[in-house]
């Protein structure tokens, strides 16, 4: 991976690139994921506790959750041997006050040999897709096999990467139930889904707890800062993704038969709803039944009954981030794609 030294250049990827290097495909990073959590299980990786920054307003509050730039940094080792850096910013006005997507991002990848970059490449498509994979992988081994059934809480572009990966990953699915606080962002998605996807029964419901109650799978994918999905909504054997982390209530976590989380570190802090039950002594590492990497690589056992209620709480880690970003990288390089930017010209 090394880079001459008298030409030190990094390659530039766009999203429409990174879509054309794989970015826009499922398996694609279905599989990436797999391979990066069975590293994080075996603690080949290095993944310092994320920082935000957030920014008080002039009344000297911090504002929504959802307004913060967060970096990112990891190096991941076995057969990728990577560092990089996402850096993503998000502002949950920026849809309806300026037109934009909620989140956007950049990713910058260093050949650890030099620690000089090799590759800066727009986020925002990666974070999506790795998310939505997290997801996926995480129905593989924790959903049960005969699900049917999909619930998504929330219909942006987070919502519609998550549900669009596991209709296509999982042909099983039959019924997607749909709500958002805006019913116009739901209604719009159900009418995308049903025409691109004519075998689905894909429908906006009048309330979240309509929607979760339908769900076997059941992906809250919001901006909330407040909790609001309950434990008694759950269906007996449901598979809850706790994509946007703050909309599940402490009964779900104290309730549910197995609570895994990406990484624990990253998931016991910021005072997040486990933090908060950490703190109060009704939850703890102990009481954890994995983290999701140590199902993946066969250390601890998935799903083992039908009707186990389990919960994922995936903060989203760097190590995903940079290794997906790392096997997109490969394929741009391979197929010539991506503009090459000189560092010092």
């Amino acid at each position: 991976m090394s880079q001459e030294q008298h030409t030190p250049s990094v390659l530039y990827l766009s999203r429409r690139q990174v879509a054309e290097a794989g970015g826009e495909s499922p398996e694609f990073f279905a599989k990436a994921i797999e391979e990066v959590l069975e590293l994080h299980a075996l603690g080949k990786f290095v993944q310092p506790l994320k920082p935000y920054l957030r920014v008080k307003g002039e009344d000297g509050e911090l504002g929504h959750i959802a307004d913060r730039i967060i970096a990112m940094p990891s190096y991941v080792g076995g057969d990728l041997q990577i560092s990089g850096l996402k850096w993503i910013g998000s502002k949950h006005d920026n849809p309806a006050t300026r037109g934009l997507e909620r989140a956007s991002g950049m990713i910058v990848l260093n050949d650890p040999q030099t620690n000089y970059p090799i590759a800066i490449m727009e986020a925002a498509l990666i974070s999506s897709m790795r998310t939505a994979a997290v997801t996926s992988v995480g129905i593989k081994y924790l959903a049960r096999p005969n699900f049917t059934d999909v619930a998504i809480i929330g219909c942006g572009v987070i919502g519609q990467r998550q549900l669009e990966s596991v209709v296509q990953l999982y042909s099983q699915v039959e019924r997607i139930h749909l709500y958002d606080v805006h019913a116009e962002s739901a209604n719009r998605l159900a009418e995308s889904m049903n025409t691109a996807y004519p075998h689905l029964t894909c429908r906006s419901c009048e309330s979240a707890e309509a929607a979760v109650r339908s769900g076997d799978i059941v992906i809250p994918c919001t901006v909330t800062d407040q909790p609001y999905i309950q434990y008694s909504w759950l269906k007996k054997g449901c598979f809850v993704s706790n994509v946007s982390i703050m909309d599940l209530h402490k009964d779900v976590f104290t309730g549910a038969d197995k609570v895994v989380v990406d990484d624990w570190e990253q998931s016991n802090r910021e005072k997040k709803i486990i933090n908060q039950l950490v703190l109060e002594g009704t939850f703890s590492r102990e009481k954890l039944h994995a983290e999701l990497g140590e199902i993946v690589a066969g250390i601890k056992a998935g799903r083992e009954h039908e009707d186990e209620i389990i919960v994922l709480n995936p903060m989203g880690m760097a190590i995903e981030d940079i290794s997906c970003a790392y096997r997109i990288y490969e394929q741009a390089i391979a197929r010539g794609i991506g503009v090459t930017l000189s560092l010092y010209e």
